[in-house]
């Protein structure tokens, strides 16, 4: 079983912020998992935000590209997502994932609230 535990939203920031996420990933094959992030607002369905290979081959959504920046530390079991020039619909509950061979694992999730 794979544990995923995000941290770093929880607060408020304004339009034009900066914000960054963690994800902290147990197990001894975290260089091996597919990671990625994402999100879900009220009332709309969980979207991909980002995701980064093994490999550290990283893709985004068309929402999010040039503002946000997907990395790993393999060392750390970590998984960040650097969050630049926020706007009012980046709001949402954003999730941390691990996939290895078609295995997927879900962290709970961390409120990002972009208002000014």
């Amino acid at each position: 079983q794979v544990q995923l535990v995000e941290s770093g939203g929880g607060g408020l920031v304004q339009p034009g912020g900066s914000l960054t996420l963690s994800c902290a990933t147990s197990g001894s094959i975290f260089s091996l998992y597919a990671m990625g992030w994402y999100r879900q607002a009220p009332g709309k369905q969980r979207e991909l935000v980002a995701r980064i290979t093994s490999g550290g081959s990283a893709n985004y959504a068309n929402s999010v590209k040039g503002r946000f920046t997907i990395s790993r530390d393999n060392a750390k079991n970590m998984v960040y997502l650097q969050m630049n020039s926020l706007k009012p619909e980046d709001t949402a509950v954003y999730y941390c994932n691990a996939d290895l061979y078609g295995n997927t694992w879900w962290g709970q999730g961390t409120q990002v609230t972009v208002s000014s």
